[in-house]
Formats: C-alpha cells, sequence, structure tokens
C-alpha cells in the first residue's frame, strides 16, 4: 500500500513540473516576445502635448511623438498600426509603465538620475530646454524674479525640482495637465508657467496673448522608457539602434521640422 501511495505521489510531482516546464517554455521570455506574442504594441504617449502628443479633430492620436511611436511599431511588425496608445500624464506615466499597463513611454520623457533609478531610457530623440512663459506685458524678464511669487508646474513634469532648486521661495502651483496650467496663468493665478519650451510653444503660437522668455535653463533630453530590468533589453536595444539610425540619416531631424520643433 505504502509503495503505491509513492508510486501515485510520484506520478503526480512529474505531472506538476512537466506542467511548469511547458508553461514556463511557452511563457515569452522579454518584452520584445510579448510584444509579437500580442501582435501589437501599447505605448502611453500624451495627449494634451502640441505638437508632441495631441488630438485632431476626429480624435486620432498625432504629433511627434506619435510618429516616433509609430516607428517603433514599424520596426517591429512592418505595419505602423500595430500600435495601441494609452493616453498618460507627467503624475501617472511611471506608475502606468511600472504597472504593465503599457510596454513602453513616448510621453515627453525627460531623463533625469532620479529617474533612471526606476526605469530605463532609450537613446535621446530631441532635446528640449525648460523655459518661462508669462502673460503679455509681464515685468518678469527671468527666473530669479519669481522668487515669492505664483509660479505655475505640471505635477510629475522635472519643472517642478529645477524651480525649486533655482528659485526656492517660489509659490509653487501644480496642475495635473498642461491646458489646466495654461488656463489658470490666463486666469491670473500665477506670474508664470515652468516647462519644457517645446510643451510651451503650441500656446505662443495659438494665443497672442501670452509669450515665451527668451533664455532656457535646462537641456532636457527625451527618450523612450523602459520597465527597468533584462526583460526590457531586446526591445530597448533595437530601439536605440532606430534611433541612432534617424538621428544619422536626418530623418529625426526632417520630423522635427514637420513638427515645428528644430
Amino acid at each position: 500500500m505504502l509503495k503505491k501511495i509513492l508510486l501515485i505521489l510520484i506520478l503526480c510531482m512529474v505531472v506538476i513540473l512537466s506542467g511548469c516546464g511547458k508553461k514556463q517554455k511557452d511563457e515569452p521570455k522579454d518584452l520584445l516576445d510579448t510584444v509579437k506574442a500580442r501582435g501589437k504594441i501599447i505605448v502611453g504617449v500624451k495627449t494634451d502635448t502640441k505638437p508632441f502628443g495631441f488630438l485632431d479633430k476626429d480624435g486620432n492620436n498625432i504629433g511627434y511623438d506619435i510618429d516616433i511611436a509609430k516607428k517603433i511599431a514599424y520596426m517591429i511588425f512592418g505595419n505602423e498600426n500595430q500600435i495601441e496608445f494609452v493616453p498618460v500624464t507627467p503624475s501617472n506615466r511611471i506608475m502606468k509603465l511600472s504597472s504593465g499597463a503599457v510596454d513602453i513611454l513616448v510621453a515627453t520623457m525627460s531623463v533625469t538620475s532620479q529617474r533612471l533609478q526606476l526605469i530605463d531610457f532609450s537613446s535621446t530623440y530631441h532635446i528640449a530646454g525648460q523655459a518661462i512663459m508669462v502673460r503679455k506685458g509681464s515685468p518678469v524678464t527671468s527666473l530669479k524674479e519669481l522668487n515669492k511669487k505664483k509660479v505655475i508646474i505640471v505635477y510629475g513634469s522635472t519643472s517642478e525640482k529645477n524651480l525649486r532648486l533655482a528659485v526656492p521661495e517660489a509659490i509653487v502651483i501644480g496642475y495635473k495637465t498642461y491646458p489646466e496650467a495654461y488656463n489658470a496663468l490666463k486666469a491670473g493665478k500665477a506670474e508664470a508657467i515652468v516647462a519644457d519650451d517645446t510643451i510651451l510653444l503650441r500656446f505662443a503660437i495659438d494665443d497672442p496673448s501670452v509669450e515665451i522668455l527668451s533664455k532656457r535653463y535646462s537641456m532636457e533630453h527625451y527618450a523612450v522608457a523602459f520597465r527597468k530590468g533584462p526583460k526590457s533589453e531586446r526591445l530597448l536595444e533595437r530601439v536605440n539602434f532606430m534611433i541612432e539610425t534617424m538621428v544619422r540619416s536626418g530623418e529625426i531631424s526632417r520630423m522635427q521640422e514637420q513638427w515645428g520643433i528644430k
């Protein structure tokens, strides 16, 4: 009887271990395999950051970041439409990446030492600079003049940290999106907005009642963001090769000219 029970237990273990081995074998080994098996790549993008990521009149995602994302889809599948866009904001984009809600972020993400502790980045595909936007005729002409004044930032952006370091006595007011920040400035709730120049540009172009001051206070390297770890390595390497090839060929420069950010 004991031998019979032992034999049954051994057979059960063999079945369980065989099943586990098959499951592990069938599971995609890394992000690139996962994306290929799914048949599309899921990308976190902005929808309120013209000309990088925004919606056209029909609700379609367009912009410079969107074009970069489509290039990645084409590189993987040979079809730029095998892609799903997920809206993200500066305050939730890293959370959505880390949770697996998106595969990658192409969402005006600046590379910083703090972020590099949490996520991995591709090669740079654009360089921006932080700037100040004010209402036309404002007496503010420099960053230092914002001390003890109300200044708007967007939560989750690099602007808040840079502003607090450069102007520690500024009264910082945060909003979740850039349109909210812009509307607050227009309503007189603060003296200025501090953000990347390429993001502020959309408002200054469309609205002559605001202006961007000439000086830039940082260099912001935009890159594609990945979950940290070996599972992202193969796709990260391919994206780096794609970006570097586009830079050498001049394609990146042409795309920037197309979207008015060069």
